[in-house]
């Protein structure tokens, strides 16, 4: 079993709340990425994302808490340009080699009335983890007319300086702050 579905079972069996109140989602990598922007040689703005997203969402509505737990494969980067994925990939940067996932998990979410507006976590990058406040922009769920699956969606952000996690490589011409956003579609298990 691959590790990082160890870490979403686990998270979803140790969860502080009656399982019968809590559903879980699992996120959809087909309708989900981690998309980010930072400042490029101090006057540009590079975009970019990540493909492969994976996890799982517990929400109880009831109790108003819930979890989560994310894990995005860092050789999954695109930024619409070949060689600068390259360079984003090696040891300069993400270290993909040694460091093939990214990952988030949550301790809480906040709710105002019966909306989740944020996400209490920590984001690990390359093996350093820090405590990282997801804040929800947008959160909807309904059921797919297709197949009448009960799903979630929920768009996210978040602001990290990316020294805090060791990634100095050329600092300060590509930015230390990078802007996070996460969109996450999930269908209940």
């Amino acid at each position: 079993m691959p590790k990082r579905c160890c870490w979403s079972m686990l998270l979803a069996a140790t969860l502080p709340f009656p399982t019968c109140a809590a559903e879980i989602y699992t996120i959809d990598p087909e309708h989900s990425d981690l998309r980010f922007s930072i400042s490029h040689f101090l006057f540009l703005t590079t975009h970019g994302r990540f493909d492969k997203i994976s996890g799982k969402v517990t929400l109880d509505r009831v109790a108003k808490n819930g979890a989560v737990g994310i894990d995005v494969e860092a050789s999954a980067i695109n930024t619409d340009h070949a060689k600068r994925d390259e360079n984003l990939r090696s040891p300069n940067f993400l270290n993909t080699t040694k460091h093939p996932l990214i990952g988030y998990q949550s301790s809480a979410i906040q709710f105002v009335n019966d909306t989740p507006t944020s996400v209490e976590g920590k984001l690990t990058l390359l093996d350093v983890t820090k405590p990282v406040t997801l804040t929800i922009n947008n959160f909807k769920c309904d059921t797919r007319p297709t197949d009448m699956k009960e799903r979630c969606s929920a768009t996210a952000n978040a602001q990290i300086k990316r020294s805090d996690f060791g990634m100095t490589y050329a600092l300060p011409l590509v930015g230390d702050e990078i802007k996070l956003e996460f969109e996450i579609e999930a269908y209940k298990d």
